[in-house]
């Protein structure tokens, strides 16, 4: 998967600028444990730390488009491109000749020949900097929607940039400083694209490049999602989307290593995970995919539903393995795994920020262990709620007929907005204003197709609220987690040609049987098991021992024994005030989920806070 990062300096020699780029390439090392590569010239510096996932031996970064020839374009580059043997195909009948096998090539030729345009042809998942010496500009790209990760910190004279926010932080030039913006982005849950949160530092928005010159930068959207007219019928609805289905994850098997699938038994990741079985069988492989899930000891004998969380997961992944036909291993976690300093310390670390929804980063972590010590690759199911219509939000009327982002009512019945309130938190950084402001300009940003009734414009408006708004959070904490266990992790349902596709399919289609993702489960009914099909939605699990909601409120006590950070935002009395509720209030159990995240939230936020030296500013 790898790690990138650069410096480009107009008014300096960076051949001197060796030791900052090797503190910076230093902090991406989990990215990309196989390798490490460092070029430095006159006014660029690149670095790269490399995931070995396609051509193992050769392809090395940075890449030069001609080996010995300083003179010509140099990439650094993350993640994969899945249509990479069509596009070498047709750029070798253009006259190009290919020294390795790599997608990595087959990217920096196709700038070669295209230009900047050369994004448009591209699918895949990736971000990559190409310097250019010949004009002497650097092109930042991230791809359609942003799985792969790219922040950039403009300087006084050129620009720093990096996969991740602590490779910027490492060049003595950058600061962590967060601002009262920056304070609102994380506690509000809206998720801005182009927002990092740290003061001066911007995420490069997904579908665009950025070029820089000595004279600043500019910004092109190479893609957007449009609204279209949908012109088929049910049953080729769902024959499509079948088919798109099994290309998209027949292509992302491709790797010189092995590859998983990421399996909670829900619709979504046993989609993924059959398709994937489906795929290695038609291709006369007798190879079996192998799914890892993830449980807490004795959940299944404790497990209650609580409106949240209706049943166990595993009887569900173990259904599909066997009808699949897939190896299937279960990793079982106890309180002292998800508690374990280390482990949050590491959580925190991959993430940059305070964004915990509770134990799920740390049990994620542990599982994204477990898959690496037996593949490199694997394969998971998010993006299919938001573009399909899975989450409960979009049933709940109070939610639909909001004015808000529509996940703001699920966080207001779990207790979360409340707590925020209670203990100040919300009033003091003005989240009502924020959140508001955020809400407008995202209205107006929404693709709208003249004609569409006010209920099917509604939900045209929730569905791309959810993939450019929540959709970037997952996929960024699903990046960032694998990532610091030295795992690649593929998105299928992120493949642009679906997201297109299932974005402009009309809301009635999407729910034709009542249910909700009713078009997926209709498109991969014929390798799934029945009860599979016929479950409700549920998310990623989540402990019920309220062993570990009293050791949570253990870590918020300590926020009280000396000058934590966190005072800066919320005063001891708002802090007791957690401290006062009943055992029952702060557990799943007890149904205010929300109001255990928030306390999640601000133990992280003290940590971060600490470990990253932040300065805040309000």
């Amino acid at each position: 998967m790898c790690g990138l990062t650069g410096w480009v300096a107009y008014d300096r020699d960076l051949t001197l600028g060796g030791d900052t780029t090797e503190a910076m390439t230093r902090t991406l090392e989990c990215r990309g444990p196989d390798d490490k590569g460092i070029w430095l010239s006159r006014h660029a510096a690149l670095g790269h730390r490399r995931l070995s996932v396609i051509d193992l031996e050769l392809g090395r970064q940075p890449m030069h488009a001609l080996p010995d020839d300083d003179g010509q374009p140099v990439l650094v580059y993350t993640g994969e491109v899945y249509n990479f043997r069509e596009l070498k195909d047709e750029l070798e009948g253009l006259g190009h000749a290919f020294r390795t096998s790599s997608d990595t090539e087959v990217v920096l030729h196709a700038y070669l020949e295209w230009g900047e345009e050369f994004a448009e042809r591209l699918n895949g998942m990736y971000a990559l900097a190409i310097w250019d010496p010949r004009s002497e500009e650097l092109l930042l790209v991230r791809d359609r929607m942003g799985v792969k990760p790219l922040f950039y910190y403009p300087t006084a004279d050129g620009v720093l940039f990096g996969s991740e926010a602590k490779a910027i932080l490492a060049h003595p030039e950058a600061e962590a400083v967060v601002d009262a913006e920056g304070l609102a982005e994380i506690f509000a849950i809206i998720n801005t694209p182009g927002h990092a949160v740290f003061k001066g530092m911007h995420e490069v928005v997904p579908g665009t490049v950025v070029r820089f010159t000595r004279s600043g930068s500019t910004t092109r959207t190479y893609w957007a999602l449009e609204a279209r007219p949908h012109t088929e019928d049910l049953d080729a609805t769902i024959a499509h989307t079948r088919e798109l289905l099994e290309d998209i994850v027949e292509r992302q098997l491709i790797a010189d290593v092995r590859v998983g699938t990421l399996l909670s038994g829900g619709l979504d990741s046993s989609a993924v995970t059959a398709l994937a079985a489906k795929a290695l069988r038609d291709q006369g492989s007798d190879e079996k995919i192998t799914a890892f899930s993830v449980d807490f000891k004795d959940h299944g004998e404790t497990f209650r539903d609580n409106g949240i969380w209706m049943d166990p997961d595993t009887p569900y992944a173990v259904d599909v393995a066997r009808h699949a036909g897939a190896e299937h291993v279960i990793v079982e976690l106890e309180n002292h795994h998800i508690l374990d300093e280390e482990v949050r310390a590491a959580v925190l670390r991959a993430q940059d920020l305070p964004v915990s929804t509770g134990d799920m980063e740390h049990s994620l972590y542990h599982l994204c262990k477990a898959l690496k010590e037996r593949v490199t690759v694997a394969l998971s199911g998010e993006a299919a709620d938001e573009i399909f219509g899975g989450y409960n939000w979009f049933f709940d009327r109070e939610a639909v007929d909001g004015d808000t982002f529509p996940w703001y009512d699920a966080w207001r019945r779990l207790g979360g907005l409340a707590t925020m309130r209670e203990i100040g938190l919300w009033d003091r950084l003005g989240l009502d204003e924020y959140v508001k402001r955020r809400y407008t300009e995202a209205l107006e940003r929404v693709p709208r197709l003249p004609g569409d009734s006010p209920e099917e414009e509604r939900m045209r408006e929730l569905t791309w609220l959810n993939i450019w708004h929540w959709e970037k959070f997952l996929l960024d904490r699903k990046d960032r987690i694998s990532m610091a266990a030295s795992l690649e992790v593929r998105v299928p349902f992120t493949d642009h040609r679906l997201v297109e596709y299932v974005y402009n399919v009309p809301w009635a289609m999407k729910t034709f049987d009542g249910k909700e993702k009713s078009l997926l489960r209709a498109a991969s009914a014929h390798v799934l098991p029945d009860s599979v099909l016929e479950r409700k939605k549920s998310p990623y699990p989540s402990t019920q021992d309220t062993a570990y909601v009293t050791a949570l409120r253990g870590k918020v006590a300590e926020l009280l024994e000396g000058d934590s950070p966190v005072l800066k935002l919320v005063s001891r009395e708002g802090v007791q005030k957690l401290l006062d509720k009943p055992l029952e209030e702060y557990s799943a159990l007890g149904g205010l989920w929300g109001t255990r995240a928030v306390m999640e939230r601000l133990v992280e936020f003290h940590a971060w806070a600490e470990s990253y030296r932040v300065r805040i500013e309000l």
